[in-house]
This record gives structure tokens, sequence and C-alpha cells, in this order.
């Protein structure tokens, strides 16, 4: 019994352990890595909640229309008075009757502010505006960080199917140069050579391990994952034919898309309100006002008398500050400067915008015809080392022509896996740059 028990446990144990592996092994694609950014990036939660509150704040302002209401309820004592003659003699006491209540209701409607809580209304709308913006570049820096972590991933992948596939022909070759030797045809520096080579090949294997281990450590904690998850990224998205494009039409979408150009853009529209709130400080503000007032006792007659007394009004106001004649003008000028230098800098930006689109674009096609130029050269240096091989064997070359022609492929077919990756990485900047990641 004791020992069903333990193989029962055994295998329990051993299905656990399955279980547990494929829980840590994490397929992802670029797309889910983005999704997942979105729901556990803190930089984006931050920014989030930034949107929260430029659209709560904007309905606070909003609220400025509302008519203003005060309650006042207060109960008191009353002491009794004494009255006088004007040179202060002739003292005489008033009794006066000892509680006093007074309660008080009013209403206040402004009908008109000089265009002011339009004005505050609109901002608080640009500024939410402007909340929002930052949020999508925030996402998109956010995106543009990960994609260049996920594409790193890819290349260090790449590289080490390319290094086991270059210690398999080390391997082949070591064991061809054993056998000469053993047939008296091949010295044993020849294999030292060639099992340098390889323990060289396999040092470079381990760095790529450690390297690839240290970049899934840091996307788990990023995207705040299981401790001990492997990200295993899917490759389908290299397969993708990448578009070309025209440098005129990229900078005419940046003008439109690109999160430097709308904040510049949002910047003068804000700049614009604040002018026409400086303007609505000259004008004056005109009210609707109602009140009800009940209060007792009515303490202006005398002898006092005890009783309550209700009275009510309904009327409007106006407002004029008299110091907005000598005040406001400066405030206008100063938002009229604001405004002007705003919209230059929104030029600046755009001249940024276009020289940085140019400059990703032609990095982007030097990347995309620099591919097109790896692969012949790998044709190349595969023809190459095959032909150097087969003169190996037949003892035309010497074992230093056959190293070199390895080094040389192995030099190509690294280059070229490492272009095919930054041609991706370089597309989904100048996106960034644009402002459609």
């Amino acid at each position: 019994m004791s020992k069903v028990c333990l193989l029962i446990m055994s295998l329990c144990t051993t299905l656990c352990s399955i279980g547990s592996y494929a829980q840590q092994l994490y397929p992802i694609t670029l797309n889910e890595l983005y999704r997942l950014a979105d729901e556990r990036s803190l930089a984006i939660r931050v920014e989030e909640t930034a949107v929260e509150e430029a659209e709560a704040a904007v309905r606070e302002v909003r609220a400025g229309r509302l008519p203003d209401i005060n309650l006042s309820l207060s109960a008191s004592y009353l002491g009794d008075g004494c009255l006088t003659d004007r040179d202060f003699g002739g003292g005489q006491h008033i009794p006066m009757p000892h509680f006093g209540n007074n309660f008080a209701i009013e209403a206040t409607q402004l009908i008109y502010g000089g265009g002011a809580i339009t004005q505050a209304v609109a901002l608080s709308r640009l500024e939410a505006e402007m909340a929002g913006v930052n949020l999508a570049a925030t996402r998109s820096r956010v995106r543009l960080m990960l994609t260049g972590f996920f594409l790193e991933m890819c290349k260090l992948k790449n590289l080490l199917l390319v290094y086991d596939h270059n210690i398999a022909l080390a391997q082949e070759v070591i064991a061809d140069t054993k056998a000469r030797i053993r047939q008296g045809v091949a010295l044993y520096n020849d294999l030292t050579r060639y099992e340098l080579q390889l323990k060289n090949i396999e040092l470079a294997r381990t760095r790529i391990e450690n390297s690839l281990e240290i970049l899934n450590y840091d996307l788990v904690t990023m995207l705040d994952l299981e401790p001990g998850t492997t990200l295993e990224p899917d490759k389908g998205f290299l397969t993708e034919v990448l578009p070309t494009f025209a440098p005129s039409n990229l900078q005419q979408e940046a003008d439109h898309a690109s999160f430097a150009l709308r904040r510049s853009a949002l910047q003068v529209s804000m700049s614009e309100r604040g002018e026409c709130l400086a303007r609505a400080g000259r004008l004056p503000k005109i009210s609707l006002i109602a009140a009800n007032h009940f209060d007792g006792p009515i303490t202006i007659e005398v002898p006092v008398i005890n009783k309550n007394f209700n009275y009510w009004f309904v009327g409007v106001g106006v407002s004029f500050p008299l110091s907005s004649l000598y005040k406001t003008g400066r405030s206008v000028k100063r938002a009229a400067l604001t405004t002007a230098l705003n919209r230059r800098k929104m030029e600046d930006t755009r001249e940024e915008v276009h020289r940085a689109v140019y400059a990703d674009f032609l990095h982007y096609r030097e990347a995309y015809d620099e591919v097109e130029t790896l692969e012949k050269q790998v044709e190349l240096a595969c023809q190459n080392y095959d032909v150097i091989a087969t003169r190996y064997r037949n003892d035309i070359v010497l074992v230093t022509d056959m190293l070199d022609a390895a080094s040389r492929r192995l030099e190509a077919e690294l280059q070229l896996a490492n272009a095919r990756i930054q041609t991706h990485f370089l597309y989904r900047k100048l996106q960034h740059t644009i402002g459609k990641l």
C-alpha cells in the first residue's frame, strides 16, 4: 500500500511540475504585449488618472453656471438694551426679549459675466484634451520601448539559432578533422584551432542567453506578470511586408497626428482662451437675486417688538470693478504675448517634427535596403563556405581558409538577423514619431 501511495505522490508531483512549467511559459505577440501594457503599465495608469482628474475639473467649472444658493439659520440670546441721550445722560434700561432667531435663504444666478464662465469651461475642456494627448503620447512611448525589448528578444533568439547552426557545423568539422588525424592527413594543431573556434562560439552563445534572461526579467517586471514567467515572442510579424512611404506624405500625417504638434496646437488654443478671460475682466457682471428672511424679534423699534418679521425680495444686481479700467489692460497684453509666443513655438515644433520624420524615414529606408544587400551577402557567404568546405575535404585548402570562410558566414548571418529586426523597429519608431503607434 505504501508503494502505491508513493507512486501516486510521485506522479502528482511530476504532473504539477509539468503544469507549473506550462504556466511559466508565456507565448506572446506584439499586439498582446501592447494590450498588457495598456492594462498594467504604471506610466499609462498615471496618465489615465490625470485624464479622469481633468474631466472632473470640466464638470466642476461647468457647475459655475448653476445658481448660488445660501441658507443660514441661527438662534441667539439677546441681552437687555440701554437707551441714553446724545450727551450720554439720562440712561434708561430697555428690557429685551432674550431669544433671537434668524433664518435666511438667498439665491443668485449669474446671467452675464462677460463670457468668463464660457471661456473657463472651454479652457478646462482644452486641458482635458491635453490630458488625453498626454495619455496617447505616453502609451505610444511605452509601446515603442516594449517594441524595442520585444524585437531585441527576437533578435537574440535568432542569434541563438545562428550560433546553434554554426556550433553544429563546427562539431562536424571537428569530427572530420579527428578522422583525418587518425588517417594521418591532418595535424593536431588543426583540431586545436577548430576546438578553440567552437569554444568562442559557445561562449558568445552563453552571453546571448544571459542577455535574453535579463531582458525577459525586465519585461515580466514591467508588465507585472508572475515571477519566473518565460516570455516566448511570436516571430510571425517578421514575415509581414513592410510598406514604403513618401516623406512628404509622412510629414502631412505628422501635422495632424504628432503628439508634439497636438500639444502645441492646444497650447495656442488655451492661450487664446486666456486672452478672452482677461478681456472678460473689463466687463460688468449681471445677476438675478432672490432672497427670503425670517427674523425675530424686531429690534429696530423701541420698545422692541417681540414678534417675527418675514420679508423677501427679487432683483437684478450689477457689479463692475473700477480697478479693471487700469489693471486689466496689462493682463490682456500679457495674454496676447503668450498667444504669440505659443504660435511661434508651434511653428518651431512643426519644423522639428518634420526633421525627425524625415530622419526616421531615411533610417527606415536605409535599413530596408540593407536587408536586401545582406540577403545577397549571406547567399554569397554560404556559397563561398560550401566551396571552401569541398576544397578542404579534398585537401586543396588549409584549415585557416576553412576557419575564415566559417567566420565570414557567421558574420553575414548575424548581420542579416540584426538588420531584419532593426527594420521592424525603425518602422515602428517612424510610426511613433508620426503619432500613429
